[in-house]
């Protein structure tokens, strides 16, 4: 079969993550701060007689297979194509690895057939909270479901570990642990929050960066609630040096955060470290794709 495009997908990382109140369309407003990581799944797309998606390691509905139906919809006349997914990204892993891949194909559907970029938003929107901010690979502030983003233009330099799980956690389990939890934010402290991250990351300074109060997932009580074993991945990330130890996104990975130049070094060395007792750990750092 003819090869006509690929795209690379890479894994998000949630540098902090508020949770507020369900809105009218059962969604969690949030705000939240995303960046990219050098940790890829890679897509193949090849002419076909017929649209279909081909992923060994994710049997069962895709959600390229629901942007490839969604392009459709929004008169994407491009000839039939299959898309074929190399997974490197963990599945059901906090890291937005089904997001990324249809983000990615959204990315490359204008290179096969003409569609306004306002359309390609829209299905993104529609798609999931987090395909909107992956549509742009690179880090952003993200708010309303996940859905309304703002570039962020830098961020300081840092290195990533991460500890992927010999198991997966359901998002949407999560976010139900964090309503019987109580975990939700009042809108006002969702604004308040919102305010001091823009203060932060869009003001003067040429290398913000996240710490103290705003390093914080509000979906980790909620994880580590269905998954208390992840406590003591938190607190050998915290022995390797991080300076933040958090869980990404709704889990179950575990990563540690160094900032700095010598950020991705230090994370380097913590996964070494780390490799035999986890033999999944790896290092990973902050990537930029173009748009």
């Amino acid at each position: 079969m003819t090869t006509l495009t690929t795209e690379l997908a890479p894994a998000k990382l949630n540098l902090c993550l508020f949770l507020g109140p369900v809105r009218e369309d059962g969604r969690h407003e949030l705000v939240t701060v995303f960046d990219s990581l050098t940790l890829f799944d890679g897509l193949e797309v090849v002419a076909a007689d017929a649209d279909g998606v081909v992923c060994d390691r994710v049997p069962g509905p895709n959600l390229v297979q629901t942007a490839l139906e969604e392009l459709r919809a929004a008169g994407w006349a491009a000839p039939p194509v299959s898309v074929r997914i190399r997974k490197r990204i963990p599945v059901a892993a906090g890291m937005g690895g089904g997001s990324a891949d249809a983000a990615a194909m959204l990315r490359l559907a204008p290179r096969l057939a003409a569609i306004e970029p306002s359309r390609l938003l829209q299905i993104a929107a529609r798609l999931g909270a987090d395909v909107p901010a992956q549509l742009r690979p690179g880090p952003s502030l993200a708010t309303g479901a996940g859905e309304q983003v703002t570039p962020l233009a830098r961020l300081a330099r840092y290195g990533v570990l991460l500890l992927p799980q010999p198991f997966g956690l359901s998002t949407a389990h999560v976010y139900r642990e964090a309503d019987r939890l109580g975990l939700c934010r009042t809108r006002g402290e969702l604004a308040s929050l919102r305010a001091e991250l823009e203060r932060a990351l869009l003001g003067q300074d040429a290398e913000p960066a996240l710490d103290g109060h705003l390093a914080v997932n509000d979906l980790e009580r909620a994880a580590l609630s269905l998954a208390p074993s992840l406590d003591a991945s938190l607190s050998q990330v915290r022995r390797c040096g991080a300076d933040q130890a958090l869980v990404c996104g709704s889990g179950p990975t575990v990563a540690g955060v160094f900032w700095g130049r010598d950020g991705p070094e230090r994370a380097r060395v913590a996964a070494q470290r780390l490799a035999a007792r986890h033999p999944g750990a790896l290092a990973a750092e902050p990537v930029r794709l173009p748009a």
